[in-house]
């Protein structure tokens, strides 16, 4: 018995090893995400054309075969350990049966016992360890395509700049020349973001706009309401309540590095996700804020 174990985990061990991809695929939209002290990376999904973008099942045929393109031997994988697990299931049942003949006795073309129960044992391991793979196979998969349609959305929220006269632009048409910072918070956390960028703080003068805009950083203040709904933030930018040691507060003075959210439900569907993992983990979003970092193209 203690052989025929030690071959079955040899085998899945084998299987595992055998399709598991040889490299991690390189991912277009690289995010350092702060509000949870860890980095995660999206990939954009283009516009929707030829009928790929048509969703079923919840995500798009571009995104299934963006996944496919990262992991090509999933459903492979998956097909090998299911009916894998299947047969061993059905095996299972017979030696079951076998092991009940066996103790009841008066059977003649049935093993012995010990025999039968070695066998019940081994095609439980196989049944329990290749369904177990499969559904991991299923998880990291849904996890890939979800973390795919993310990064999408990411690529089509809507900014407008904070200079005047120039058109609404994608996120993805910022991240071809800049990194695009996204804070986001409650009235008193954007009112800090503008003092700290438009106003001269005790003795110093605030040259940090320019220091941002050399290194090509565009920031995005995203304003949540107390329902954790994105609301206009331009207004509140512009109408900033300087504090006692804010001198100097004039909002044009980071207009060239600062965009404000537009068509504010697909920024809501994008916040959604990470706000409610930051509330289960207690952190204080509106209050002290959340940002979201996209790297440049040429960095991802």
């Amino acid at each position: 018995m203690v052989q025929r174990l030690f071959l079955l985990l040899g085998s899945l061990a084998l299987s595992v090893n055998s399709f598991s991809p040889s490299s991690q695929r390189t991912i277009v939209i690289s995010s350092e995400r702060n509000i949870l002290s860890s980095s995660s990376a999206l990939s954009s999904t283009p516009n929707n054309d030829d009928g790929l973008g048509e969703k079923f099942g919840g995500f798009t045929t571009k995104q299934r075969l963006r996944e496919e393109i990262e992991s090509p031997f999933r459903k492979v994988r998956l097909a090998f350990f299911s009916f894998s697990g299947a047969s061993a299931s059905v095996a299972l049942y017979f030696s079951a049966l076998a092991a009940l003949k066996a103790n009841m006795g008066g059977f003649s073309d049935v093993p012995p016992l010990n025999e039968a129960l070695e066998t019940c044992a081994i095609n439980l391991g196989g049944a329990v360890g290749f369904g177990a793979l499969a559904v991991r196979e299923l998880k990291v998969g849904q996890a890939n395509l979800e973390r795919i349609a993310k990064g999408g959305l990411l690529a089509r929220l809507i900014v407008e700049s904070g200079v005047d006269g120039e058109s609404k632009r994608s996120l993805k048409e910022y991240r071809r020349a800049s990194r695009v910072v996204i804070a986001a918070g409650g009235a008193d956390y954007i009112n800090r973001l503008a003092m700290s960028l438009c106003s001269d703080q005790l003795a110093d003068t605030n040259n940090l706009p320019e220091a941002l805009a050399g290194v090509d950083i565009v920031i995005v203040p995203v304003l949540l309401s107390e329902q954790y709904k994105v609301v206009d933030a331009k207004s509140a930018w512009k109408n900033a309540t300087p504090g006692p040691n804010d001198r100097n507060f004039d909002s044009a003075r980071a207009d060239q590095i600062i965009a404000f959210p537009c068509q504010l439900k697909m920024w809501d569907e994008y916040l959604d996700s990470d706000i409610k993992t930051a509330q289960g983990q207690g952190f204080d979003v509106l209050g002290k804020g959340a940002t979201i970092t996209v790297k440049r193209m040429e960095e991802s």
